[in-house]
């Protein structure tokens, strides 16, 4: 679920390279110092030379050399299974939720890691078959990011019904928010309460992928579960449908126009002020930043879909995993340990790992020694942690492919060429069908 680089010269090297960036030196190359060797492959590619840097410290300090591979997250899963099946493979990788499933049968048990222990919510890691197969390192959260100021002018209108963003902590506030934004729209200088709900390829991801996770979270909380259920019951997809069907009304453009509508037509209806809010996450801030809404403008609201109790709700918190590769040599396995235990522990690290890099991390020691970025939106969450709100925890999906489905359902859905059942046999029997496929 993750953002594909839009640097130039980074898309030229993958198609150059086949897909996969090497950031440090040879990564075949073979351990020469007796002190193992740390292969890592990364999904974040537009940092990659961050983590060349990273490394640099990491092997001055050490001495164990680091060699650093990447792919962008629409070739990762290819350029994966091409580095797993090298002599010479990762001792180290990242997993998502989504491609976690595929990969469990390379992923060594992590239960006696630090990164592990050091987990401020054991629950973050994804498990299968008992153990504990991959520990996330980066912390994203998402949710509905909104204008202050927009909101605001709402807030003083005369015909507003809700007069505080405090006052907007349910579906049914949200839902006569936007409604009534929509209804007077004119009268804000907007163009719709939310920005377009566009369904090309760069923007489809948000509503197949980062809201339909919302239901699913209440899937695996009914099941008592944080392992990927084999089925779903669809309990909430009259939720889905709520939320959904207000991000297509009360927008800056009509369902009709969708199917070509992209992430960065969105980003430019919040970036002029055309829209109140938008939903996405802690990724896009580069995407905002000095763009037109200000830092101290940005606030978030979590995502409610009319659930029970949803008043308590904080943002939906979503993770990049590190797994380790069982297949690796004894040594080269210390030596991983090592690579993770100094982003864990080391101050420099931890510093550039926040400040350069902008990581929020799940770790306890980052949060005792006040390591944390400084990105308006991550912030945004302290005031729902601090009054003990749960967080929506992003739990796997059986595949991408039921992303993809789930996606194309949606859309003629949004389009008027079938109706709402189309959808949730894509969410409820898609889940099945991908399950049996994945597993």
């Amino acid at each position: 679920m993750k953002k594909s680089t839009t640097i130039l010269a980074l898309v030229m090297a993958l198609a150059l390279s086949g897909g996969t960036l090497s950031a440090c030196g040879n990564a075949s190359k073979a351990d020469n110092s007796g002190k193992g060797h740390v292969y890592y492959h990364s999904m974040k590619v537009e940092q990659v030379g961050q983590y060349k840097e990273l490394a640099k410290r990491f092997t001055k300090k050490t001495g164990i050399t680091v060699d650093i591979t990447s792919a962008s997250s629409d070739q990762y899963e290819q350029s994966l299974k091409g580095e797993l099946a090298k002599s010479k493979a990762p001792t180290l990788f990242d997993v998502d939720n989504n491609n976690f499933p595929n990969w469990t049968s390379y992923c060594d048990d992590m239960s006696d890691t630090n990164p592990y222990k050091d987990l401020t919510k054991k629950e973050f890691a994804l498990k299968s078959e008992g153990k504990v197969s991959a520990v996330p390192f980066i912390m994203e959260r998402y949710g509905l990011i909104y204008n202050k100021a927009l909101l605001k002018k709402y807030f003083d209108a005369s015909w507003s019904t809700i007069k505080s963003v405090d006052k907007i902590n349910n579906f049914k506030a949200l839902k006569t928010v936007a409604d009534e934004i929509q209804e007077h729209k004119n009268d804000l200088g907007v163009s719709g309460a939310f920005t377009s709900a566009g369904f090309d390829p760069s923007s489809m991801h948000r509503f197949s992928d980062q809201t339909a996770h919302i239901p699913v979270y209440y899937e695996y909380k009914d099941q008592k579960t944080d392992t990927i259920p084999a089925k779903i019951s669809g309990k909430y997809m009259s939720n889905f449908k709520d939320i959904f069907d207000l991000y297509l009304k009360d927008a800056t453009v009509a369902p009709t126009q969708l199917a070509g509508a992209t992430m960065e037509d969105a980003y430019s209806d919040f970036n002029l002020k055309k829209a109140v809010f938008i939903q996405t996450g802690t990724w896009a801030y580069k995407q905002l930043r000095g763009q037109g809404v200000a830092d101290e403008d940005m606030g978030v609201l979590p995502i409610y879909i009319g659930v029970k109790g949803e008043e308590k709700e904080g943002l939906t918190v979503s993770f990049e995993y590190w797994a380790m590769n069982k297949n690796a040599s004894d040594k080269d396995k210390k030596a991983t340990k090592e690579w993770m235990d100094y982003i864990l522990n080391d101050n420099d690290a931890r510093k550039y790992t926040s400040e350069e890099m902008g990581f929020e991390t799940p770790f306890k020691s980052y949060a005792k020694a006040g390591f944390k970025t400084a990105n308006p939106i991550h912030r945004a969450n302290d005031a729902y942690a601090k009054a003990g709100n749960y967080d929506v925890v992003i739990y796997p999906l059986p595949s991408q492919q039921w992303v993809s489905t789930l996606g194309n359902a949606m859309l003629e859905y949004a389009q008027g060429t079938k109706d709402w059942s189309n959808v949730k046999t894509a969410f409820v029997d898609g889940w099945s069908s991908e399950y049996k496929i994945t597993h």
